[in-house]
């Protein structure tokens, strides 16, 4: 899990991480950088990855955008 900062926003890149981890890193990572929204998680280009993210965040109701693909932006929870 690569965590950085951008231009003031936190980044979390999921590029490496497995599926199945997915879900625990998400929520620890928008849980944890919270106060820093809005936040972005890199999926890359994997459709499963997108899913598995996008997932999480409506089972958990936090407001995200996605402004490319690839990219999810987290705006509120």
């Amino acid at each position: 899990m690569i965590v950085f900062q951008e231009r003031g926003i936190t980044h979390l890149d999921l590029h490496g991480e497995r599926h199945f981890d997915v879900d625990l890193i998400v929520l620890d990572f928008v849980l944890q950088y919270q106060a820093e929204i809005p936040l972005i998680i890199i999926c890359g280009n994997s459709n499963q990855m997108i899913n598995l993210v996008t997932r999480v965040l409506k089972e958990n109701s936090f407001k995200y955008s996605s402004p490319r693909f690839g990219i999810i932006r987290v705006e509120g929870i």
